[in-house]
């Protein structure tokens, strides 16, 4: 069963001059209720639409565009990016006005937020947070329980 449709609400991303579309829900799920309005997606293939592979879900003004992924039980919120090929998922967050993107994966518990940035092949995984001005890239990974912020 689909969890969510885009709505007729669109936008040019400041970020890659792509035109994205707002979701709604169109059913009950996780803490989100049918009628909410969601974030900005490109396409459908950007948030898991069916119900039954989790509550994932991007909220507020929080984009994902590209060939990026949410899904499981991933948030995106705030004014967080989601873009390229990467993927947010598992019971991941990246809120406020992070950027995740190119090939970079956030999986299990990790948190990213703040003006951090993931990028490149880089993992963010387990119960990581990477907040603040941080920026994880390259081949880097971040796992565990570490914390990794700069001012």
């Amino acid at each position: 069963m689909k969890k969510y449709k885009l709505t007729e609400e669109t936008k040019i991303s400041e970020w890659t001059g792509k035109k994205i579309t707002r979701i709604e829900a169109i059913i009950d799920f996780g803490s989100v209720k049918a009628g909410a309005k969601g974030g900005f997606v490109e396409d459908e293939r950007n948030l898991d639409i069916e119900n039954t592979s989790g509550d994932a879900w991007v909220y507020g003004d929080a984009e994902v565009y590209g060939n990026a992924r949410v899904y499981g039980n991933a948030q995106v919120y705030g004014d967080a990016w989601v873009s390229g090929d990467a993927w947010v998922f598992g019971d991941a967050k990246v809120f406020g006005d992070a950027w995740v993107y190119g090939d970079a994966k956030v999986f299990g518990d990790a948190k990213v937020y703040g003006n951090a940035w993931v990028y490149g092949d880089a993992w963010v995984y387990g119960d990581a947070e990477v907040y603040g001005n941080a920026k994880v890239f390259g081949d880097a990974w971040v796992s565990g329980d570490k914390v990794l912020y700069r001012e």
